[in-house]
């Protein structure tokens, strides 16, 4: 086990990470805000669905949903339509329009990484990767059906389903 002070340290650097999520903000365009790039991304990676699942895969009320699946359809990257197993709800999907806004996000989130980490090497990106993966694990598996601290073996996974793992856009 680390050193109190290891995880002060790590508590400081988790913190100044809002620096790189403004970063992160600033890339998108002003017509997509990070909410409306979520709704995209959620949409690509998980399907269409009712707007219920989407705002348990965003971890935000209903409401703040409903706002954010508003702002892309008027601008036509999904559409909403009924759904036959129960005409009160509404199916979500990605239009091509949407398939092209969620590029553009993503070739601006990547650009502005390769410009602020260009001196970083492959390896050092990779391992950044792949410790705020585990460092996601670790928070994420910890509830019923996860792993035991000190125990992660990435099972929990399997068992809980990488729903666990969408919040983030893009």
């Amino acid at each position: 086990m680390a050193a109190r002070s290891q995880y002060e340290e790590l508590a400081r650097q988790l913190t100044a990470v809002g620096a790189v999520k403004r970063g992160l903000a600033r890339a998108l365009p002003p017509e997509c805000p990070g909410g409306s790039a979520a709704v995209l991304t959620l949409l690509a990676r998980h399907g269409e669905m009712r707007m219920s699942r989407l705002s348990e895969l965003m971890a935000v009320d209903m409401s703040v949903t409903s706002r954010h699946v508003a702002h892309v359809a008027e601008r036509g990257w999904i559409e909403r339509s009924p759904d036959p197993a129960d005409r009160r709800s509404r199916i979500l999907r990605l239009t091509p329009d949407g398939h092209a806004q969620l590029d553009e996000l993503t070739r601006r989130t990547t650009e502005m990484f390769a410009r602020n980490l260009r001196d970083w090497s492959d390896e050092d990106v990779g391992r950044l990767s792949s410790l705020l993966s585990r460092l996601r694990d670790s928070f994420s598996c910890r509830g019923a059906g996860g792993c035991a601290p000190g125990r992660h073996t990435g099972e929990c996974r399997n068992r809980l389903g990488d729903d666990a793992y969408t919040r983030t856009p893009v």
